[in-house]
């Protein structure tokens, strides 16, 4: 149970909710109730299929390099580190400019910007990889599977709820968002540290 919150934190982090409300926000700032449900819908059967698709490549990919799971497992962490720490630096960013110009929405938007980077992230993407990897056996396989479709529908949830919930609550979200970059950051050390650990048992 302890492996699987294990799991369910990292990957929620990743590909959850609370980095896609902002750009949702924006996006559907003038978009009717109806469309912007059509683009919530869509952007998460998008995502939803390429993290599919990118489980099935990225583990038939590692299995015929023969990539050890410790090495896999500190490259994702690295490109989670990475990545967490350039939101962290760039929320105390005094310089950073904030575009106001929004686009008129449309149903193409559900795959970019919002399905492809803001919800399938290339680090999100190592995770589950990595956790496909390792997986010890079918069942362990879709446990994250199903873990991946709650967090798909999560998102869904959210989006919708988006218009009533970002303006009211758009302080606590921008809190959420340093202190869940904090600790992004940490487990990409954690995973770096474990990893490399179990290399030198080797």
């Amino acid at each position: 149970m302890e492996f699987k919150m294990q799991i369910f934190t990292f990957l929620f982090l990743m590909l959850g909710p609370f980095k896609i409300i902002a750009p949702f926000a924006k996006i559907t700032r003038n978009a009717t109730p109806t469309l912007t449900k059509q683009i919530a819908l869509r952007a998460s059967l998008y995502s939803a299929g390429a993290l599919l698709l990118a489980g099935l490549l990225g583990q038939r990919i590692i299995s015929s390099y023969g990539i050890p799971i410790p090495i896999l497992a500190i490259s994702g962490g690295i490109i989670l580190f990475l990545v967490a720490l350039l939101n962290v630096i760039k929320q105390f960013d005094t310089h950073a400019t904030h575009d106001d110009i929004v686009a008129e929405p449309t149903l193409s938007m559900a795959m970019n910007p919002l399905a492809f980077p803001s919800i399938v992230t290339p680090y999100g993407i190592a995770a589950l990889i990595v956790f496909l990897s390792i997986s010890p056996d079918m069942n362990a396989k879709m446990t994250v599977g199903a873990i991946v479709l709650a967090i798909m529908i999560v998102n869904l949830v959210v989006m919708l709820l988006t218009r009533y919930i970002y303006r009211p609550l758009a302080l606590v979200f921008a809190i959420l968002g340093v202190v869940l970059g904090v600790v992004q950051v940490a487990l990409g050390l954690l995973i770096i540290y474990n990893q490399t650990r179990a290399l030198l048992k080797l």
